[in-house]
Formats: C-alpha cells, sequence, structure tokens
C-alpha cells in the first residue's frame, strides 16, 4: 500500500495531467493551423493516458479518484486562448511544460512518462519558436557577428500586462495609503488618487511610446546601414544570406543559387536581409508607438482605479476600508495571473501577492502618519 504522502502525490498528479489535457483541448479548438491543431491533440490525449496511469495508482491502493475540478490557472488559461488566441499563451504554455519536464525523474515506475514530458516541452518549445521565426525572421546568429546588429528580443504579451496593471494598482494604494495615513481629508485623498492615476499612466504611456520610437529609429538605422552594405559589398552579403538559408536545412549549392537570384534585385535583396539577418519586419519597425503608448495607459490605469474608486462614493474610515478590501481583490487577481508564469499555486501566488502589497501600503501609511504629525 502506498503512504498518505505518496497518495496525495498520485492526486495531484492527476489533476495537473487533466489540468493540461484541458488546456491543449482549448488550443486545439482554437488554432486555425491544421498542423499546429493535430499536434495539441496528440498531446491533449497524451496528457490524458499520463492521467490514467495515476489513476490507475489510487484504484489499485484502494482509494475512488476524486471527480476533476479545473484549477483557476486551467480556468484562466482557456478563457485567455478562447479570447486572445494561442498566440498568447502559447509562451506561457511552454515555459509551464519545460518548468515540469523533469517532474516524473524521481518517480519510481515513470520512466516512460518522465521521457513523454521532456518531449511535451521539446515540441511546444518548438511550436513558440517556429511562430517567432514567421512573425520575426530567422538569421539571428549571423546578424549578431556584425558589431552594430543590436535586437530586442520582445518578451511575454500577456506578462507585460499583469505587470502593467499591477504597477498601476501598487504605486497607487500606497500613495493613497500614505496621504490617508497623513490624516488628509477625503478630497485631498480622492485629489491626490486621481492625480496618481493619471501622472502614472501618462509616464508609462510615455515611457512606452519613447522605447518603440527608439526600436523603431534603430531599425532605419539597421535597414540603411544593410543597403550601404548591400550596395558596397553585395558579394558578403550574398554570402550571409547563403550562410542562413543553408543554417535553415538548406542545400549548400540551393542555398547560394537562391541567394544569388535574390540578390538581382536590391529591394528585394534589402528587405529579404532585413527579415533573414536582422529579424526586422520593414512594414512594421518594430511596431506603432502610439498604439503601445495607448496600451501601457490603459494597463496602469485599470491598476490604479482599483484603490482610488472608493473615495468616489464614500467617505473617511469606510473609504479607506473599502480601499484596501478592493486593492486586496486586484492584487488577488494579479497574483492568479503571475501563478501563469511562476510555477506556483493561483492560491499561494495570490496570498502572497496580497501580503507584499499591502506591507507596502502599511509602510506608506505609517510613513505618512509620522510625516503628517511632524509637519503638523
Amino acid at each position: 500500500m502506498a503512504s498518505v504522502q505518496e497518495i496525495n502525490r498520485f492526486r495531484r498528479n492527476l489533476a495537473d495531467e487533466l489540468d493540461s489535457a484541458a488546456v491543449y483541448d482549448t488550443l486545439c479548438a482554437v488554432e486555425k493551423d491544421d498542423e499546429r491543431r493535430r499536434i495539441f491533440a496528440e498531446l491533449a490525449a497524451s496528457e490524458r493516458e499520463h492521467a490514467s496511469v495515476w489513476r490507475d495508482k489510487l484504484t489499485a491502493n484502494g482509494v475512488t479518484p476524486r471527480p476533476h475540478r479545473r484549477s483557476a490557472k486551467t480556468r484562466l488559461l482557456q478563457t485567455l486562448t478562447r479570447t486572445f488566441g494561442p498566440s498568447l499563451v502559447l509562451p506561457t504554455v511552454a515555459a509551464a511544460e519545460y518548468a515540469d519536464r523533469d517532474r516524473y525523474a524521481r518517480e519510481p515506475g515513470a520512466e516512460k512518462l518522465s521521457a513523454q514530458e521532456q518531449q511535451h516541452a521539446t515540441i511546444v518549445q518548438a511550436i513558440v519558436a517556429k511562430k517567432r521565426e514567421t512573425e520575426h525572421g530567422h538569421g539571428e546568429t549571423i546578424g549578431a557577428a556584425e558589431s552594430w546588429h543590436k535586437r530586442a528580443t520582445s518578451g511575454n504579451d500577456l506578462r507585460a500586462a499583469v505587470l502593467g496593471a499591477n504597477d498601476g494598482l501598487v504605486s497607487n494604494f500606497c500613495l493613497i495609503m500614505g496621504v490617508a495615513g497623513a490624516g488628509s481629508v477625503n478630497r485631498t485623498i480622492l485629489l491626490t488618487g486621481l492625480a496618481g492615476l493619471v501622472a502614472g499612466a501618462c509616464s508609462m504611456a510615455l515611457g512606452e511610446w519613447l522605447s518603440v520610437t527608439n526600436a523603431r529609429e534603430l531599425a532605419r538605422t539597421q535597414l540603411a546601414k544593410e543597403a550601404d552594405e548591400l550596395e558596397h559589398t553585395p558579394d558578403a552579403e550574398r554570402h550571409e544570406l547563403a550562410l542562413i538559408y543553408q543554417a535553415k536545412g538548406v542545400d549548400p549549392e540551393e542555398a547560394r543559387r537562391v541567394a544569388a537570384q535574390i540578390m538581382r534585385n536590391k529591394d528585394e535583396a534589402l528587405n529579404t536581409l532585413a527579415r533573414e539577418e536582422l529579424g526586422i519586419d520593414p512594414k512594421e519597425l518594430g511596431g506603432n508607438p502610439w498604439s503601445a503608448a495607448a496600451v501601457s495607459f490603459c494597463l496602469f490605469s485599470l491598476g490604479a482605479v482599483f484603490p482610488t474608486a472608493p473615495f468616489l462614493w464614500a467617505h473617511g474610515v469606510t473609504a479607506i476600508a473599502q480601499s484596501v478590501a478592493l486593492s486586496a481583490c486586484g492584487l488577488a487577481l494579479v497574483g492568479v495571473f503571475t501563478s501563469l508564469f511562476n510555477g506556483r499555486s493561483a492560491t499561494f501566488s495570490a496570498l502572497r501577492q496580497i501580503v507584499i502589497g499591502l506591507a507596502a501600503a502599511a509602510f506608506t501609511a505609517g510613513a505618512g502618519r509620522l510625516l503628517g504629525v511632524s509637519l503638523s
């Protein structure tokens, strides 16, 4: 008979495998590409096979498996997939698979499962890498060999969105609690919260605008230098292009032929080199700075609204208590979202986020109290 600890581990493994199967089922249902849809379906079936292993282990030990209830993290991933499509959540799924690739390495009798989990991690990472290559081009390795080639890699969009909202929530929560701790009247607290919301959102938007604008300017500079190299050293550029295609698996002779054909048209050659060598889409040049600024402004504002809103309809201690409660709810939501990236449970991540946020607010409230007393 298995020990209590082993039974609990079997239950966790069963729940995790069924959660993974549910996520892959959703990816399969939403994915438009036939090949990726087939892969997601196979991964879902494999996860259900893994689940049956742990279900059988429980049954063999006289334990009836409980009806499965999807975790909050799984339901969130499914909702995001249905709403925004697979591209948003795939990096998160890939990171989770990579983190869990060795989870069964020391599990007796699970050697086959361990090998398959490592294979799953490799497959999902390959899907993400292929999508990035399609969107951003190849040739990063060769491009890095030239000293002036710099290319920033984009992070997880979902992670950036969560952190943007978290910045607005925590910074405005602490600001409001600091002013409240100083004994300010409701009108002053509300004005401070609204000012913090607008000032912080504008600052974030300006920072994002500058970041994207600088990236676009860098891309233009790289294109100009690439055009200059294409004009003065065409043989070297043709050789680089041939090497890029060889790195992609093309036969050396065929790669040289394709490179020579592309180089006959300078505009086509420049566009191809921009995509393949620099990872730059000449039509996009790093994105639109105005849309990036607008998204940053909205995300920061969304978070900053939580601690500010109660002062619109309540006063005094009631408003402060509601602000703390609403901010705690916002912090919990942020914690649930961050559980998608850190590998911890949604409950743990939510509680940790609440504790840290409330501690920061309590510190600023205390600082405000001391300053209020000293200044008065």
